[in-house]
């Protein structure tokens, strides 16, 4: 098919249950997010593994580039209050 004429591409994720996070479950093709929304209900959700669905469109996603990843997340390592070893979690804490 001539990708001029192809419907515009949307990323799926799913949340399996209420309170954790969404996962990328793949990708659908569809000319708006409504049709988006029931193609991926109908490809990634057939037997009840969802709660919630989210699409959005491939070309909204910006993803920076593992090759700068060492200069993209200098400027954390500097500020060690940022790391978790700091934290101590609750007894109970869910989902984390």
């Amino acid at each position: 098919m001539n990708k001029e004429k192809q419907w515009p591409l949307w990323e799926v994720f799913i949340q399996s249950k209420t309170g954790l996070p969404y996962k990328h479950a793949g990708s659908v093709h569809a000319p708006d997010a409504e049709m988006a929304l029931q193609n991926a209900r109908d490809t990634y959700t057939r037997r009840g593994e969802g709660n919630s669905i989210w699409v959005v469109p491939s070309d909204a996603i910006i993803a920076s580039n593992p090759a700068d990843a060492e200069s993209f997340y200098e400027p954390g390592n500097d500020k060690i209050y940022r790391h978790p070893t700091f934290y101590v979690m609750p007894e109970g804490a869910k989902h984390i």
